[in-house]
């Protein structure tokens, strides 16, 4: 007998039966692809909270249980003993490489993240001062000028290629975009520097490769400062259907090119309620000031008469801690060691952490630290610039983005995006 699930129109009597399709793991979902064909009715879903808007064998999340994995390795694992390319790789490939295709991926990204000359003429158009996202996002689609040919890939050496270039290019053009908001010189890249330090390097260097100085004064780059960077780029790497990532795969069903989709996601993903949100939580530790006014805005967010909310507590989809979170948790710590950290952002970020895991006020609400909280103080501790945090985020979003753009290409079955509305107008 086959798995279904029984609907009743109350005002009719009419019974309708929908098929049931289990999933490997997770929720079964209710497959109502036929629901308007039988009843005559849609169904009416407000942020898409309770609707699969396609199979996927990419990430798995367990909000309740705090759960993230990649192609069913768990987050922590690869956080800890992967590097972010390794992430990469087995995201594109669905699993991690050996040491010869490590190698080989590695330089490979490497010598594509030069760009064309052309398209780094493209930002003398840009005011100055223009938000690196902005910039980001218009010389992401510009791409697609120089390599039209990708919107015809149907291969998987041509996926690969594409994915590639992509995923080794986003770097360089997020240090342009910074670059061009400060009036500074392009730095290219240095093939002799991983992918993590590359991009460090890119933002950090004076014209002729000198260094400016990084933290502690010094200056060159501190393995603990790369490894803290690529840290937060493999916890980027990808997050099921969230809202960037949905409008890339709708970008998609429309037949656009690759880099038209991805450079939609990252205008998507700008937003203060994404990726935006880091960003948001150092400006308010900043407006907080100090650490002797954290109890008078903890009071403010506990009360309903108040505006104020506190940012970077929460997730629309974890109920429990937040996995990212708990290892940036465990990276703050070991960066403020080693790096001999104590700023008052800090400071102020740690008495807020240490008031909300102990207050009944956050915990009865499920309101944990997300990973926006972390991310932005570590990236401070890094002496990044706030307008540099979603950039970042974008650098480590990539490769989620395209391998989901594939994994649509490769699903025969999918249709254009085309969602029906309840129509209350006249």
């Amino acid at each position: 007998m086959k798995n279904s699930i029984t609907m009743t129109d109350n005002r009719t009597d009419k019974s309708y039966d929908f098929d049931i399709l289990n999933a490997t793991r997770g929720p079964s979902v209710v497959d109502i692809s036929t629901f308007y064909a039988k009843t005559g009715m849609f169904t009416y879903d407000n942020g898409f909270t309770s609707t699969a808007s396609c199979k996927s064998e990419i990430t798995f999340i367990d909000g309740e249980k705090g759960e993230l994995r990649y192609r069913g390795i768990e987050i922590e694992e690869l956080a800890t003993k992967h590097t972010y390319l390794e992430t990469c790789y087995l995201l594109l490939n669905s699993k991690l490489p050996n040491k010869t295709e490590l190698k080989e991926f590695d330089l490979e990204l490497r010598h594509r993240s030069l760009v064309h000359e052309n398209l780094r003429h493209l930002f003398a158009a840009f005011p100055a001062g223009a938000h690196p996202m902005a910039t980001l996002s218009a010389a992401t689609a510009a791409l697609s000028t120089f390599y039209y040919d990708h919107i015809e890939i149907a291969n998987e050496d041509g996926y690969q290629e594409m994915a590639r270039r992509i995923i080794a290019k986003i770097p360089t053009l997020a240090a342009f975009a910074f670059r061009h908001s400060i009036g500074a010189p392009f730095i290219h890249p240095d093939i002799d520097r991983s992918y993590t330090e590359n991009f460090l390097y890119m933002i950090r260097a004076y014209p002729g490769g000198k260094m400016h100085r990084g933290v502690n004064g010094e200056h060159k780059i501190k393995e603990i400062e790369i490894k803290a960077l690529d840290t937060i780029f493999t916890l980027h790497a990808d997050h099921e259907q969230n809202a960037s990532t949905t409008t890339v795969r709708g970008v998609a069903s429309t037949g656009a090119h690759p880099y038209v989709a991805i450079s939609s996601g990252i205008s998507a993903l700008w937003g203060r309620a994404h990726g935006g949100a880091n960003e948001s939580v150092i400006k308010q530790l900043e407006m907080i000031g100090s650490v002797d006014r954290v109890n008078e805005f903890i009071a403010r967010a506990k009360d309903p008469n108040d505006d104020f909310r506190l940012m970077g507590f929460g997730h629309r989809v974890y109920k429990n801690f937040d996995p990212r979170a708990k290892i940036l948790k465990g990276l703050q710590d070991q960066l403020k060691d080693e790096l001999n950290l104590d700023s008052n952002l800090m400071e102020i970020a740690q008495k807020i952490e240490k008031i909300a895991l102990n207050d009944e006020y956050f915990i009865s609400r499920k309101l944990y630290p997300n990973i926006d909280f972390y991310s932005g103080v570590i990236l401070t501790a890094l002496q990044i610039p706030k307008s540099m945090f979603t950039p970042i985020f974008v650098i480590g979003r990539t490769v989620g983005w395209i391998t989901q753009w594939i994994e649509f290409k490769k699903d025969k079955s999918m249709k254009i995006a085309r969602p029906r509305q309840l129509y209350l107008g006249k």
